[in-house]
Order: structure tokens, then C-alpha cells, then sequence
């Protein structure tokens, strides 16, 4: 049986469960304390971190490579343009998304409201809360600007880049910090995303002291 050995609110995490069902793989989730560096976590992941995927006799971090594999290996659907262009649109997006908008945004708002929490480090950093709600208006600008001149985020079919920003906005919209009222446009195109199977799981997640807003599992909102 594969194994994803993930953090329910990671968008890492969240990117790679996605790109899993939308290909249909079947997975057993097993929630990881990465922060306890666990040994037997350390040997299948010595950089402690996760999502890490046990498939095909393989362990696999680092959630860009594997969903790269999974693209690979298992092509259809494809979450991936066929064309040079198209697929450097898509990576470029998804670092934009798992780079700039993590540190400027994810790490400054859930990291410091949830992570903290969750890992015993302590309160929120109010300045870090502040920065990320400034920056977060940015990004959503620049996702409306995407939207107004495409279909979905790198071009007129849907891609790993819809996923890996949505894995880092779902996350965010679980602690209620995503102004969804910013951009109609924006809004739609996550409404659209999330009402696909493969977000079913995701939307179902449950943590621990902390309750989503009410329209978090709602398909449209």
C-alpha cells in the first residue's frame, strides 16, 4: 500500500495529496510529528521534513520532486502542458507559490498561528501576522491579473500551478485568512478548483483546536 506520510494543513503536503487524486493512486495518510524528529522518520527523510511518499518500494521527499515523479510515471490525466512553454509556465508558478508566496505569506500567517501552536514553540509573532496579511492582498491581485487573461493560472487547462496555489490558500482559508471578497475572480477559480473530487479529502480535514470558517467544505461559497 503507498504511503504519504504528511501534516493535514502543509501545502507541501496538501500540493502532493492532490496531485495523488486527481490521478486516482490510492494512498494511506499517516500524520508525521516531524518536529519530534522521530528516528524512524529521520531514516526515511534525514532532512526531516515532510511530505515523504513510500511507493514502489521507493521513499521520496521533497514535494516538487515528487510530483515531478508522479507526472512521470503516471502521465494521464496529465498535470503537465506537453509544450516547453506550457510546462515552464507551470514550474515558474509553482515556485512562485512554494517560494515567494510561502515565505512571504504562509509562513508569516499559518506557520505563526497554527505551527506554533501545534509545536509547542510558542505565541504568534504580531509583526509576522501583519507582514503576511499585507503581502497576501498582493498575491491575490496577481492571481486575479492570471485569471483575467487565462482560464486557470498558467494557461487555458488546469495544472500542478492551480494546485500548489490552492494547497497554500485551502490552508490559509482553514484559520480564515484569505479576504475571498478582494476578487471575484479569484474567488471563482478556487470555488471551481475545490469542487473537484481530489479536494474532497482535504476539505474533510479536522485539527485539533481549531475549527474552519463555515463555508470552508462548502463546494460553492
Amino acid at each position: 500500500m503507498n504511503r504519504l506520510f504528511h501534516v493535514p494543513l502543509s501545502p507541501f503536503c496538501r500540493k502532493v495529496r492532490l496531485s495523488l487524486a486527481e490521478k486516482r493512486i490510492e494512498v494511506e495518510l499517516v500524520e508525521e510529528r516531524y518536529w519530534e524528529q522521530d528516528p524512524d522518520f529521520l531514516r526515511r527523510n534525514p532532512a526531516a521534513k515532510v511530505p515523504v511518499l513510500k511507493m514502489n518500494g521507493k521513499m521520496m521527499a521533497e514535494s516538487g520532486a515528487i510530483c515531478e515523479y508522479l507526472e512521470e510515471k503516471y502521465p494521464d490525466p496529465s498535470l503537465m502542458p506537453r509544450d516547453a512553454d506550457g510546462r515552464y509556465e507551470v514550474r515558474r508558478l509553482v515556485a512562485w507559490f512554494d517560494d515567494k508566496f510561502h515565505h512571504e505569506v504562509t509562513s508569516k500567517l499559518l506557520y505563526e498561528r497554527v505551527n506554533k501552536k501545534v509545536t509547542g514553540q510558542g505565541y504568534p509573532d504580531s509583526t509576522n501576522v501583519k507582514a503576511g496579511a499585507r503581502a497576501i492582498k498582493y498575491h491575490l491581485d496577481y492571481m486575479n491579473w492570471l485569471l483575467e487573461h487565462r482560464r486557470w493560472l498558467a494557461g487555458d487547462v488546469m495544472t500542478l500551478a492551480d494546485f500548489a496555489a490552492a494547497s497554500h490558500l485551502s490552508a490559509l482559508d482553514y484559520i480564515s485568512d484569505v479576504d475571498w471578497n478582494r476578487s471575484e475572480t479569484v474567488k471563482d477559480w478556487y470555488a471551481k478548483i475545490k469542487s473537484r473530487p481530489a479536494f474532497r479529502s482535504i476539505l474533510a480535514d479536522q485539527i485539533p483546536g481549531f475549527v474552519p470558517p463555515q463555508h470552508y467544505s462548502d463546494l460553492d461559497f
